[in-house]
């Protein structure tokens, strides 16, 4: 490894070191965990250095995103014992995770509709062949962008920020690496819709790909192609078997 290339993997592991005090207690990132199905987006609310970045620039509390492809396709991918989860890693790059990545944070399902079984195989066979791949480390000019919690960029360019690597052939940017696999099996995250022939109708609209650079995790949040999995409502949520304090325990609580 030349000195350039240390020098980027220190910077990135500082980067992307988690910092306790954002962790939170409760079991609602397991509870997201337990619901999952082969093929769903998971959305990560990361602690990093460069996941405050990447909230920042995006306006969201997603900075995160993993495709859960199941232990059985991960452990024939040759992934740890465990993994069940496809994500790119800034240090360690495209990489097979097991849940215990992401139990311990606030997390949301985004779940494709209409997708038949094989066409689930393809997304996830497509993310599988890039296991392996990674930024290239000695990009340093790339990395340093992530130095300040809160770059001085106007709101027109945040987005073009997040570019990182983006000339680099294996992409490890994590919305990149899904993007690229949904729209190669032609499953609309945030397409540019224009209209068909003259007069052909509503129904001519043709759908065109947006370049996966320019995704990020919060883009599948807003698709309004991904339904929104809440797991306290999937198990059969009655409001009515709530226990509430009284106002006079409210009192004395406060």
């Amino acid at each position: 490894m030349s000195a350039l290339e240390r020098c980027g993997y220190h910077l990135s592991c500082w980067l992307s070191t988690p910092r306790a005090w954002h962790r939170v207690d409760g079991p609602g990132g397991r509870e997201a965990l337990a619901c999952l199905r082969v093929g769903d987006v998971l959305l990560v609310e990361g602690s990093s250095r460069l996941s405050t970045v990447i909230k920042y620039l995006t306006q969201s509390c997603w900075s995160h995103a993993a495709l859960f492809v199941g232990p059985d396709a991960a452990q024939r991918a040759g992934g740890p014992p465990g993994s069940a989860f496809i994500e790119a890693d800034l240090v360690d790059g495209v990489r097979l995770v097991g849940p215990g990545e992401f139990a311990d944070y606030p997390l949301r399902v985004c779940r494709p509709v209409g997708l038949t079984d094989d066409a689930i195989e393809r997304l996830v066979t497509h993310l599988l062949r890039r296991v392996g791949h990674r930024y290239d480390l000695r990009n340093i000019l790339d990395l340093a962008r992530y130095l300040l919690p809160l770059p001085p960029v106007p709101a027109r360019f945040r987005r073009d920020m997040l570019s990182l690597g983006s000339g680099d052939p294996t992409r490890a940017i994590c919305s990149t690496l899904i993007a690229e696999a949904f729209q190669a099996i032609r499953y609309p995250i945030l397409p540019i819709l224009e209209p068909g022939p003259q007069g052909a109708g509503a129904e001519s609209t043709v759908y065109r790909r947006r370049h996966p650079t320019l995704f990020t995790p919060r883009d599948f949040d807003l698709s309004p192609y991904f339904q929104i999995v809440k797991p306290t409502l999937t198990t059969g949520f009655d409001p009515c078997r709530l226990k509430w304090q009284t106002p006079a325990e409210d009192a004395i609580s406060g």
